[in-house]
């Protein structure tokens, strides 16, 4: 019954939401305006019957009614309720189910936002909106149809991957993708719908655009460090990013939106970059139905992606679909996108902000070259080939390091033009961070060219960035006579903009001064050891004291009790464990982390005796990885200061 209701809500829907992407363009030709109300009652009615199907499918998994494929496929009575409830998102057909109630919210917010906009933009977006919930709705009813009827139904399923099962982080790093990657549809329905009505040379769409695209931007950006901290505390390897393609189809479109950030302010300013904003949008949108393709196909290999039958010919068709349809639109609106100002110097803002642009887009076309190059060997030759990363971290490491120093200069230098004197103020400065940062990374022991470009370039960026903070915060001291707290509180107020994307700046250095410092210092060691033995690394001593094991309702658990030594004193303990689930062949490690301001002991269980007289353990020494995670929630902090609407500006 609860299948049957939810099916039957998506067949309405898909009949409401073809009925509101014909009565839009039916309203602007002939004129009958009226028919709009009931365009926007199809948005927010499809929200209503997505919700119902979402509802009924989390009632069914929680009830364990096998006799839902779904639930058949990944519920189990055994699995904890909050894994029950997040097994939603565990497989493909759960996963689509909420990626099309992620998009039907967002089509609802649109409208309810904009509704009362004059003008034919906000219409247009909202039939884009619905067209791609259209796409979603056919997914659901056919290849990815998660409310098939199971007979004869089974006493019990096998419950959800184990690897979902492992860590609070899987109940936070999904949901977050998603309201990322559904949310950058938003800023490619306002593009369609500026082009469509004439609109796209007023740059009201941009405008409106750029707060969603913002919104969605930090929410991928809390869901790629999310992602990358679960891959870190359940995988064992002791890493937390490998290239992996379904880790690259969501950093691809957080280039292109980044691009899309930066170079949108330069059409703001200076009404330039017009037609390579709109194209940036249109990009972002396709690579995240890329990504999606790419995770639910089951074309690669990944601990990510999903694997199923012909859902990937759908999504081909698609991403073809759109891309013909938004070059025809570009091609069609080509006059009116021409800029209007232009570049007056090349020591300016928009010169970086352009630079920027290129070199975010060459990254991107990188990660997109040798994600997609091993699919299009085999389908062309037949043969499977790899590319790692060497191949990654080779063409990668020269755009980061001159991004690094793009994002010191960017906010150090006017717009339009700077005199000599200007640069020599503003950009010589900063050198004394640049110098800083290099002694500390050579006097630590690093050696690689690029390893301490990063650290050089880090310390410039963070130096220029904070020296704007103290500009800022001095003269309204100066000015109004108020406290440093003070000064800084209402700095930021009256320029949420840009003080905001100066505090994502501070925490992208603060990722890629941990990347670099574990990525350069890390050490490590393996070895078998009895209880009472040591092991140490990096002035880091640890005593196995004993082996334990222990019955859980989903799974058996073998862990080890580490004592961390300071001499003859217990600092503390680590458990690494490993997690034995029925329907795995092979162990899932829990690795135990220790965590300081300077670095983790990483600790895993690699293999043990069943007595327990020895195990063989591996402890890993990784320098400012927690500064990783502080920086990403750095920037999610400094994009949420900058969409929030600036207050009444006063002079400094």
């Amino acid at each position: 019954m609860t299948g049957l209701l939810a099916h039957d809500a998506i067949l309405v829907s898909m009949a409401v939401v073809l009925f509101g992407i014909v009565a839009v363009p039916v309203a602007m030709r002939t004129g009958r305006r009226g028919l709009l109300p009931y365009a926007f009652a199809a948005v927010y009615t499809n929200f209503f019957l997505v919700s119902v199907a979402a509802v009924a499918m989390v009632y069914a998994l929680v009830t364990h009614d096998f006799s839902v494929s779904y639930v058949a496929q990944v519920g189990g009575r055994a699995t904890p309720l909050l894994f029950t409830v997040i097994s939603l998102w565990g497989a493909l057909e759960g996963s689509i189910l909420f990626w099309a109630w992620v998009l039907s919210m967002y089509a609802a917010a649109v409208v309810w936002i904009n509704s009362r906009r004059p003008g034919n933009l906000v219409p247009y977006a909202a039939a884009t909106l619905l067209f791609v919930s259209f796409f979603f709705a056919i997914l659901l009813v056919g290849p990815a149809d998660p409310f098939g009827v199971v007979s004869p139904v089974p006493a019990d399923g096998p419950g959800p991957n184990p690897l979902l099962q492992n860590h609070i982080l899987m109940a936070i790093h999904p949901p977050l993708l998603y309201l990322g990657y559904v949310g950058m549809s938003v800023p490619f329905a306002f593009a369609v719908g500026a082009m469509l009505s004439g609109e796209v040379e007023t740059d009201d769409w941009m405008r409106i655009t750029r707060r969603w695209t913002l919104s969605a931007w930090a929410l991928l950006s809390a869901a790629i460090i999310a992602g990358m901290w679960w891959s870190y505390e359940v995988l064992g390897w002791g890493g937390y990013w490998a290239w992996d393609p379904v880790e690259n189809a969501s950093f691809l479109p957080w280039l292109t939106a980044t691009a899309f950030l930066h170079s949108a302010m330069v059409q703001e300013r200076r009404g330039m970059l017009r037609l390579w904003n709109l194209n940036l949008v249109v990009g972002t949108f396709l690579l995240t139905i890329l990504g999606t393709f790419l995770t639910r196909s089951g074309i690669v290999s990944s601990v990510h992606a999903f694997t199923t039958g012909t859902i990937g010919y759908y999504f081909l068709a698609f991403i073809a679909i759109v891309m013909l349809a938004s070059l025809a639109l570009v091609a069609g609106n080509s006059e009116r996108l021409r800029s209007t100002g232009r570049f007056d110097s090349a020591a300016s803002r928009e010169t970086v902000f352009l630079l920027n642009n290129l070199f975010l887009t060459a990254f991107m076309f990188t990660v997109l070259t040798g994600t997609l190059f091993p699919l299009v060997a085999e389908a062309i030759k037949g043969v499977k080939v790899s590319v790692g990363e060497p191949f990654f971290n080779r063409m990668s490491l020269p755009i980061v390091v001159t991004l690094l120093f793009l994002m010191g200069v960017g906010p150090a230098l006017p717009w339009k033009a700077a005199s000599k004197a200007e640069l020599k103020a503003k950009l010589v400065p900063p050198a004394a961070g640049a110098c800083l940062m290099l002694v500390i990374a050579l006097v630590a022991g690093a050696r690689n060219v690029y390893a301490l470009l990063a650290f050089a370039f880090a310390g410039y960026a963070a130096f220029a960035n904070l020296r704007e903070y103290w500009i800022g915060m001095r003269a309204r001291r100066t000015a109004h006579g108020e406290g440093w707290g003070t000064a800084l509180v209402r700095l930021v107020g009256c320029n949420r903009h840009r003080y905001g994307g100066y505090t994502a700046h501070l925490g992208v250095i603060l990722v890629a001064l941990g990347i670099a410092a574990s990525s350069t210092f890390r050490t490590e060691y393996e070895a078998t050891i009895k209880p009472g033995e040591t092991i140490s690394l990096s002035g880091q001593t640890l005593r196995l004291k004993s082996m334990w094991g222990r019955e859980e309702p989903q799974r058996s658990v073998v862990g080890a009790t580490l004592e961390v030594m300071n001499g003859s004193t217990v600092k503390g303990t680590m458990e690494p464990r490993m997690n034995f689930y029925p329907m795995s062949q092979s162990p899932v490690p829990t690795p135990a982390v220790r965590s300081r301001i300077l670095g983790d002991l990483y600790v895993n269980l690699q293999a043990f005796r069943p007595d327990g007289s020895n195990a063989t353990i591996r402890v890993i020494y990784e320098p400012l990885v927690p500064w990783i995670w502080f920086g990403g929630g750095v920037v999610v902090f400094g994009a949420l200061i900058a969409i929030f609407p600036t207050g009444r500006r006063t002079d400094a």
